[in-house]
């Protein structure tokens, strides 16, 4: 794919994901979440099933295929074969948006080869948009509401990541739903090493938004996560000068498995 091509793909993943972020307010503004619950015991709302429709009635132009989490999932013998595809996931934070706590996002990545190399991230409350390829940079406009046509001039708009930062703190980012006993000893081994560290909380996709901000220094996932999760925010990590690799190792994360859980990883700058 040249570059010009990748920036059609990412501007369309950004349309898409505004798109979906319409739908998610619609439904999060109203009385009516129609919450079911998936085989996983898992929540689905209506606001999902309606921001998956949204994002692949825009990512259905390309012959490019669509792993979502509230899509259909081929098997791997299908899905082995895949040089290129888009992982989404059209409401990460479904339960944070069932508590109503704002902190949900719109996840779409562009994966070759298993690597996420595009990502975006959406935070429909706060109309904040994050976007990145490896060959472009990491990036966050702020006040988004519209879909973007022009992708040059929305990259003349945004901050390029990561932002400027001063502190003499440790700054660890952790999930507001999922703080467990692994984490608690991460952060202790920190400050056994004679560091200040501060525990920051925050749902969905946004604590990977923090590591490439800057706003954090690292993410330590010790629970389950699927690619969709997190595809998106590695991509945007990557191109702001960070990682996401597997525990104890130096091996990043993959995406397009046979086993679409990832295991434990870390998230840093």
């Amino acid at each position: 794919m040249n570059k010009e091509y990748r920036k059609e793909l990412l501007s369309a993943a950004i349309e898409a994901c505004i798109k979906a972020g319409k739908e998610i307010l619609d439904v999060y503004q109203s009385d009516d979440f129609n919450v079911q619950l998936k085989s996983d015991d898992s929540p689905l709302t209506l606001a999902d099933q309606r921001a998956h429709n949204a994002i692949v009635s825009v990512l259905n132009q390309f012959e490019i295929p669509i792993l979502s989490e509230e899509g259909t999932h081929l098997p791997y013998d299908e899905r082995k074969n895949w040089q290129a595809c888009w992982i989404v996931d059209p409401l990460d934070g479904t339960k944070e948006f069932i508590k109503r706590n704002d902190e949900f996002t719109v996840n779409v990545a562009l994966v070759i080869d298993g690597k996420a190399v595009a990502g975006v991230i959406y935070v429909p409350v706060y109309k904040q948009l994050y976007f990145a390829d490896e060959l472009l940079g990491s990036f966050r406009c702020d006040g988004v509401e519209n879909e973007i046509n022009v992708l040059d001039k929305l990259i003349a708009e945004a901050a390029q990541l990561p932002l400027d930062q001063d502190r003499s703190t440790i700054k660890v980012v952790g999930s507001r739903s999922h703080m467990n006993e692994e984490t608690r000893l991460f952060i202790e081994s920190l400050k056994d090493n004679g560091n200040e560290v501060d525990l920051v909380t925050k749902g969905s996709s946004l604590k990977l938004c923090l590591i490439a901000e800057g706003a954090a220094d690292v993410y330590p996932r010790y629970a389950p996560t699927m690619e969709w999760d997190i595809a998106a925010g590695h991509a945007i990590v990557s191109a702001a000068g960070g990682f996401v690799k597997q525990l104890d190792s130096d091996k990043d994360l993959e995406y397009n498995k046979a086993d679409l859980l990832n295991p434990w990883f870390i998230c840093k700058r």
